[in-house]
């Protein structure tokens, strides 16, 4: 059926439901358009009228199918829809003619151009994001991988370590897809290993500084964590949501959260490597998250206390263990630590000990220089800020080029001074 009377999607209402992120208020209200009953919807798509009147009142996303086929039903545009479910920024349609049936050409929709322009001036590909974006407004398809889930989630987590965002971004929506499909199974194990994938999905656009579909990430990380019952899986994505959270201005709710995740690990007793891993790294993201916020005193004290959990934590800990933390690392994070609680001489003291082969991955070894050049740039040293950089491009590109506040690092390395030695080669590096 043609739809020309688009004025429902446009009109106040819609739009208050859009921004109060009420996705079933827009199901009820085209519904209602049409002159339906609950019950004509619900044959429509295949369901009960009691199904239709949960989907229409529920403040919660329950079944992503049923409402994308319930939102084609009534003519609910998909980015209007999206809005309301908290995948993209609200903007009110426009009067054009569209079909209930045929999606409009992505070169017409005023979502997807807005997304290409926020990518504008980034290291990452339009086109990349685009398809994360389709990712997060449905559920995706299996790839058809007949790889296991779990060994296309460790090869994800080594793209993450190598710093491959790119590359990375490129398979997460097979890999999302594939992981949901198995999740069907409504087995405990299917869902940490679906969550698994959304909190790897967060750290890796955490890593590029994309907040608003991090937030999207970490709150179904959080979600399938919850169903699996797993204390770790659940402490990992708790992480991921505070470091989300710190970002987007809340410490206050980071710390809240993090903390509790801590004090739910603690209570295990910390009996095997696996807890006191994840313990031990709960309290370096909370420590880190106090200094954000100024909070200088209890970001000392959790510091310290990381430093006491982690003595019981080998050096290289295993490459399978969900939370890779050893006493080098946590010696990291006191680098960051002191650097934003503003005390780049006790940052680089804190990191004075630090050498790459102390860490597994490329992505610590290169973020070991990236924190150090921060500091020497907090002290006002451009030279000894541009070695590290140039030190961090060589063991992982990606951890400069993708990490929206080292790149400003470089730009103004490179506006400020430009015959500092070595920054000429950085920014001729980063620019590549």
């Amino acid at each position: 059926m043609l739809i020309t009377e688009l004025g429902v999607w446009s009109s106040p209402e819609a739009r208050n439901l859009a921004e109060q992120r009420d996705p079933g208020g827009l199901i009820r209200l085209g519904r209602r358009h049409r002159g339906w009953r609950q019950t004509d919807l619900g044959s429509r798509i295949g369901c009960s009228a009691s199904t239709v009147s949960r989907l229409e009142g529920s403040g919660r996303i329950a079944d992503m199918r049923l409402l994308r086929a319930a939102a084609a039903a009534v003519g609910l545009p998909s980015a209007l829809l999206a809005a309301a479910c908290g995948f993209v920024t609200f903007a009110a349609p426009t009067r054009t003619r569209v079909t209930a049936d045929v999606p409009r050409d992505a070169e017409e929709d005023p979502m997807r151009r807005r997304t290409l322009l926020a990518a504008a001036g980034t290291a990452m590909p339009a086109s990349l994001l685009l398809a994360v974006d389709d990712a997060l407004a449905d559920t995706p398809a299996p790839s058809g991988s007949t790889v296991p889930t779990d060994a296309r989630l460790a090869h994800a987590r080594r793209l993450f370590e190598a710093g491959q965002h790119a590359v990375l971004l490129r398979e997460l929506p097979g890999l999302l897809g594939d992981a949901h499909n198995a999740a069907r199974s409504r087995s405990d194990l299917d869902h940490a290993r679906l969550s698994a994938c959304y909190t790897l999905a967060t750290q890796a656009l955490v890593k590029i500084g994309r907040y608003d579909r991090a937030r999207i990430t970490a709150d179904r990380a959080t979600t399938y964590a919850s169903l699996s019952g797993s204390p770790l899986a659940a402490a990992a994505a708790a992480r991921e949501l505070g470091v989300v959270l710190r970002h987007q201005d809340q410490a206050a709710t980071a710390q809240r959260l993090v903390l509790r995740a801590a004090a739910d690990v603690e209570a295990t007793g910390l009996a095997t490597e696996a807890q006191a891993s994840a313990y031990t790294q709960l309290l370096c993201t909370t420590s880190y998250t106090a200094a954000r916020a100024g909070d200088r005193g209890q970001a000392l004290d959790m510091i310290s206390e990381a430093r006491n959990a982690a003595r019981r934590l080998p050096a290289s800990p295993p490459a399978d263990r969900l939370f890779r933390i050893s006493p080098p690392a946590v010696d990291l994070y006191a680098v960051g630590v002191h650097w934003a609680l503003g005390d780049a001489g006790a940052a680089l003291e804190a990191g004075r000990g630090l050498r790459a082969e102390l860490f597994p991955t490329a992505e610590r070894k290169s973020r070991m220089h990236t924190d150090l050049a921060r500091a020497w740039w907090q002290w006002g040293k451009p030279e000894q800020t541009a070695q590290e950089l140039l030190a961090a491009l060589r063991v992982s590109p990606g951890e400069v080029r993708d990490r929206p506040a080292i790149r400003d690092i470089v730009t103004a390395l490179g506006s400020r001074h430009p015959r500092a030695s070595g920054v000429r080669d950085l920014t001729r590096a980063v620019a590549y």
